[in-house]
């Protein structure tokens, strides 16, 4: 073979490795962004919940109004337009974080625990729940994908030459991953 046709074979063979690489790097890129899409829907059914379940704990629950307020407010921090995706993964464990004391405060409200309302909203609560969890654990999985291929040899030329930057994983927030203090819940 002369030299010529194996330069053109050379050539070729490159381009059409490139050509596979920019789109296994652009189809990561993508499911990062479907895998966030499907998180984000989840966490806005959390959001849209949430006016419901204050609505039915201010019933019962005058003094708790601070947690209630919090929820309030970072409900309409995660809804506007601005947030950027890093500050809505932020609110959604600050959410979460306060979701939960307020299930510990609703202990202490018997008539409130029974209402057919809030148990149904705490049902619904609880499904939301597990369904941003599978979100989270389908996110950072395709963050995974897209990270280990920006990171690995040769597609990591492909993905500087195409600008492409590690994703953030989406992490739990530190208090959660302590181990939960019963008693201190039953002294409340």
């Amino acid at each position: 073979m002369d030299p010529i046709t194996f330069m053109i074979i050379a050539i070729v063979v490159l381009v059409i490795v490139y050509i596979i690489m920019y789109n296994g790097l652009i189809l990561k890129k993508n499911q990062v962004k479907n895998a966030f899409s499907g998180m984000d829907v989840q966490l806005k059914k959390r959001y849209d919940l949430i006016p419901n379940l204050v609505a039915a704990v201010q019933q019962y629950v005058e003094h708790e109004s601070g947690t209630l307020t919090k929820l309030t407010e970072l409900r309409s921090r995660a809804m506007s337009p601005t947030a950027s995706n890093e500050e809505k993964m932020q609110i959604a464990n600050e959410t979460q974080k306060t979701l939960g004391g307020l299930m510990v405060q609703v202990e202490n409200y018997p008539d409130l625990k029974a209402s057919a309302n809030f148990l149904d909203l705490q049902r619904s609560l609880n499904e939301i729940e597990e369904q941003i969890a599978a979100a989270r654990r389908f996110y950072n999985s395709a963050v995974m994908d897209l990270n280990n291929a920006i990171q690995m040899f040769p597609s990591n030329i492909v993905a500087g030459m195409m600008g492409l930057k590690e994703e953030k994983m989406f992490e739990i927030v530190e208090q959660e991953r302590q181990n939960v203090d019963v008693k201190e819940m039953f002294n409340r």
